[in-house]
């Protein structure tokens, strides 16, 4: 799941129009829209999408910023996630097993595991109406067991980095 991220996040970036200011300035730049795919847009969402009152704002003004602070950032979030998802990958031993971390490590897992739940719920389609437990005959009830392990996970992350 979490090279799936990374293979998503790759192909995102390699759809970015090419970058003349990171050869004039050394600034990079990514894509200024939005991903057109949903586990992306939930990986790399907008950086204002709704009010405080919950209402969307479809401005002209908010999707010209949203593109701007887009097209500046996203190739450093990108770059972050991928390399979150890199030290899971290399601290995960080959055949299982016990895993133990450094702080630092912690964290990385923390991050990589979000972005694997993220983008599986996403592709799940998970909302506060999907319930805890289906049918196991339902096609959808392996994922939504990872989907379950992978909160577990994340929780037990989070309270042993918080050391609870």
């Amino acid at each position: 799941m979490v090279q799936s991220v990374v293979t998503m996040l790759d192909e995102r970036e390699n759809v970015s129009p090419h970058d003349e200011l990171e050869e004039l300035t050394g600034m990079r730049t990514g894509s200024a829209s939005p991903p057109e795919n949903s586990v992306l847009g939930r990986l790399l969402p907008d950086f204002h999408r709704v009010d405080a009152e919950g209402v969307e704002e479809k401005s002209d003004e908010t999707a010209g910023l949203n593109s701007a602070l887009r097209s500046l950032n996203e190739p450093h979030i990108i770059e972050a996630k991928r390399g979150v998802a890199s030290v899971l990958l290399e601290t995960l031993p080959p055949e299982g097993g016990k895993v133990s971390l450094s702080p630092e490590q912690a964290d990385a897992w923390v991050t990589a595991v979000n972005d694997a739940r993220l983008a599986l719920g996403t592709m799940l389609e998970i909302s506060d109406e999907t319930p805890e437990e289906i049918d196991p005959n339902d096609p959808r009830a392996p994922q939504l067991g990872v989907y379950h392990w992978l909160t577990w996970m994340q929780d037990s992350l989070v309270t042993a980095v918080m050391g609870d």
